[in-house]
Protein backbone atom coordinates (compact mmCIF):
# COMPACT_ATOMS: atom_id res chain seq x y z
CA UNK A 1 0.00 0.00 0.00
CA UNK A 2 1.68 3.59 -0.93
CA UNK A 3 1.48 6.40 1.57
CA UNK A 4 -1.02 9.16 0.75
CA UNK A 5 1.06 12.18 -0.10
CA UNK A 6 0.96 15.71 1.78
CA UNK A 7 -1.18 18.93 -0.18
CA UNK A 8 2.75 20.23 -0.20
CA UNK A 9 3.96 17.38 -1.67
CA UNK A 10 1.40 17.04 -4.65
CA UNK A 11 1.69 20.88 -5.09
CA UNK A 12 5.53 20.43 -5.53
CA UNK A 13 5.69 17.51 -7.59
CA UNK A 14 2.51 17.76 -9.88
CA UNK A 15 3.65 17.98 -13.78
CA UNK A 16 2.36 21.12 -15.50
CA UNK A 17 -0.84 21.35 -17.09
CA UNK A 18 -2.34 18.74 -14.34
CA UNK A 19 -4.45 20.14 -11.99
CA UNK A 20 -6.01 18.87 -8.30
CA UNK A 21 -9.65 18.66 -8.22
CA UNK A 22 -10.14 17.20 -4.26
CA UNK A 23 -8.46 13.54 -4.47
CA UNK A 24 -7.60 13.02 -8.13
CA UNK A 25 -5.11 15.22 -10.23
CA UNK A 26 -6.50 16.13 -13.73
CA UNK A 27 -5.87 17.04 -17.14
CA UNK A 28 -7.83 17.53 -20.12
CA UNK A 29 -5.81 17.10 -23.83
CA UNK A 30 -7.54 18.96 -26.55
CA UNK A 31 -7.15 17.05 -30.32
CA UNK A 32 -8.22 18.42 -34.08
CA UNK A 33 -10.27 15.49 -34.54
CA UNK A 34 -11.52 12.74 -32.50
CA UNK A 35 -9.66 9.64 -33.85
CA UNK A 36 -6.62 11.66 -32.49
CA UNK A 37 -8.05 11.65 -29.46
CA UNK A 38 -9.51 7.93 -29.37
CA UNK A 39 -5.99 6.85 -29.88
CA UNK A 40 -4.55 8.80 -27.50
CA UNK A 41 -6.81 7.41 -25.22
CA UNK A 42 -5.84 3.95 -25.93
CA UNK A 43 -2.23 4.76 -25.25
CA UNK A 44 -3.17 6.20 -21.82
CA UNK A 45 -4.98 2.76 -21.20
CA UNK A 46 -1.78 0.66 -22.27
CA UNK A 47 0.41 2.77 -20.30
CA UNK A 48 -2.12 2.48 -16.92
CA UNK A 49 -1.92 -1.32 -17.66
CA UNK A 50 1.56 -1.76 -17.26
CA UNK A 51 1.84 0.26 -14.72
CA UNK A 52 -1.45 -1.25 -13.29
CA UNK A 53 -3.15 1.93 -12.30
CA UNK A 54 -6.37 2.76 -13.86
CA UNK A 55 -7.52 6.46 -14.30
CA UNK A 56 -10.87 7.41 -15.65
CA UNK A 57 -10.44 8.62 -19.19
CA UNK A 58 -13.52 10.54 -20.25
CA UNK A 59 -13.47 11.08 -24.24
CA UNK A 60 -15.42 13.62 -25.96
CA UNK A 61 -15.38 14.82 -29.67
CA UNK A 62 -12.31 16.86 -29.52
CA UNK A 63 -10.75 16.07 -25.77
CA UNK A 64 -9.45 13.44 -23.38
CA UNK A 65 -9.93 13.80 -20.02
CA UNK A 66 -7.82 11.59 -17.58
CA UNK A 67 -8.29 11.40 -13.79
CA UNK A 68 -5.49 9.94 -12.04
CA UNK A 69 -6.28 8.63 -7.69
CA UNK A 70 -5.22 5.70 -6.03
CA UNK A 71 -8.57 4.11 -4.74
CA UNK A 72 -7.36 1.84 -2.30
CA UNK A 73 -5.13 4.70 -0.39
CA UNK A 74 -8.34 7.36 -0.77
CA UNK A 75 -6.37 10.18 -2.37
CA UNK A 76 -3.02 10.84 -4.27
CA UNK A 77 0.00 8.93 -4.03
CA UNK A 78 3.75 8.57 -5.82
CA UNK A 79 1.92 6.39 -8.39
CA UNK A 80 -0.64 8.97 -9.40
CA UNK A 81 2.25 11.21 -10.30
CA UNK A 82 3.96 8.65 -11.74
CA UNK A 83 1.62 7.78 -14.11
CA UNK A 84 0.63 11.28 -15.19
CA UNK A 85 4.47 11.79 -15.91
CA UNK A 86 4.68 8.63 -18.04
CA UNK A 87 2.11 9.94 -19.75
CA UNK A 88 3.35 13.37 -20.57
CA UNK A 89 6.04 11.66 -22.00
CA UNK A 90 4.39 9.32 -24.11
CA UNK A 91 2.71 12.83 -25.12
CA UNK A 92 5.66 14.97 -25.85
CA UNK A 93 7.92 11.63 -27.63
Amino acid sequence: MADLLSDDEIEAELPDEWTRDGDEIVRVYEFDDYLRGVNFAQMVGEIAEAQFHHPEIVIRYSEIEVRLTSHEEGGITDADLEMADLIESERNA
